[in-house]
């Protein structure tokens, strides 16, 4: 169906789409190759939301006429008018002869419209070529469309033995240089952070991009249960609006300060008393949030999976032992046989620094 020389194209415009990797959010990461002959005359990427598409910009570079070209394109093109015009639309009047696509949008108001108003217009459209490497591009956007929750990873550094810190909190650093800077790539392509109130107020992180050169940078978002959050940590500094999710309303005076310094509070209780971390997600959706990195303690780690809302996990792990006393990285409940542990895939082990990489997929999360 597809011949190498197809590969190629789709490959080298899989390759375009990374590079919108840290600015298109809410937008998917799509890349396009435009050809005549075998030979490309055109390519672009959308490189940041509310500007042109990666279809607009490779007919903007075109440097002969598109009139019978074939397009290579990682996701169906747009239908609808949202920030932009539709690419759809541009590609016929172009005068395109065939598209080839990775996937189908997941955007119920698009998904193989795009491709129907193509063929419509006499344009032979195929779809699937390297689906699996667009998918895992978008993997945030197909998991809001389809199933109105960002794609959570969970990132933690421990030590051989499984800790994340001695028994009196001290942390910095398990790791190494070379990992931190790889956990800022991933802050990176996150467009929020999550972490839980016992990390503030321990470690009194930033949760800033440092390290990488970003167009942006990702929301914070605190589980607080009884908004206990001091009024100087450092996250009610930053520019980015801080998202509190809370059990209570911690009183009027309280949130009108948190208020003024910028935040939003979110009071969201279950019937323990706790964060409904479920509605939390679905909030984080609603305010287009395609991924999230979860940098917290084993309390907060452990109630995410437990709620069945973790779907990658990052380890680091150093070359260090910390002993029986240090800090676990998960809280869960004691298993009373092993058919009820907590089933891992692994998807990438590598070397970084001196550090060791793990990435997971939970079992319920593999598709």
């Amino acid at each position: 169906m597809f011949t190498s020389t197809d590969y190629a194209f789709m490959a080298h415009a899989l390759r375009l789409a990374e590079k919108g990797l840290y600015s298109t959010a809410p937008n998917p990461h799509v890349g396009c190759v435009l050809t005549q002959n075998d030979q490309i005359i055109g390519s672009g990427w959308h490189e940041k939301a509310g500007q042109l598409h990666a279809e607009i910009n490779a007919l903007a570079s075109a440097t002969e006429k598109t009139r019978g070209a074939t397009a290579y394109i990682t996701l169906e093109p747009c239908s609808h008018y949202g920030r932009t015009p539709p690419c759809v639309n541009a590609l016929i009047d172009a005068g395109i002869a065939k598209v080839i696509i990775a996937m189908e949008d997941p955007n119920p108001i698009v998904c193989g419209r795009g491709c129907a108003l193509l063929e419509q217009a006499g344009i032979t459209v195929q779809t699937g070529l390297l689906q699996a490497q667009a998918q895992a591009l978008n993997i945030g956007f197909i998991t809001r469309m389809t199933h109105r929750r960002p794609w959570v990873r969970l990132k933690t550094a421990i030590s051989l033995d499984g800790k994340t810190a001695l028994n009196n909190g001290v942390s910095q650093w398990i790791t190494g240089e070379a990992a931190r800077y790889d956990g800022h790539r991933w802050r990176a392509r996150s467009c929020a952070i999550v972490t839980g109130i016992g990390t503030v107020k321990s470690d009194n992180p930033q949760l800033s991009v440092r390290h990488i050169e970003t167009a942006r940078q990702p929301r914070k978002v605190i589980v607080d249960s009884h908004l206990t959050i001091p009024l100087n940590a450092k996250l009610l500094q930053s520019d980015n609006e801080l998202l509190i999710f809370s059990a209570c309303d911690g009183g009027l005076k309280k949130k009108n300060a948190l208020s003024s310094m910028g935040a939003q509070v979110f009071t969201i209780p279950n019937t323990e008393g706790s964060v409904d971390l479920n509605k939390m997600m679905a909030i984080l959706a609603d305010l287009e949030i395609n991924e999230v990195l979860v940098e917290a303690g084993r309390e907060l780690n452990g109630a995410l999976i437990e709620a069945g809302l973790v779907d990658e996990m990052i380890f680091y792990l150093a070359p260090h032992l910390l002993g029986d006393d240090a800090r676990g990285m998960i809280k869960l409940p004691e298993l009373t046989c092993l058919e009820q542990k907590k089933e891992l895939k692994i998807q990438d082990v590598r070397m970084i620094g001196q550090d060791i990489r793990i990435i997971a997929r939970l079992s319920s999360h593999l598709s």
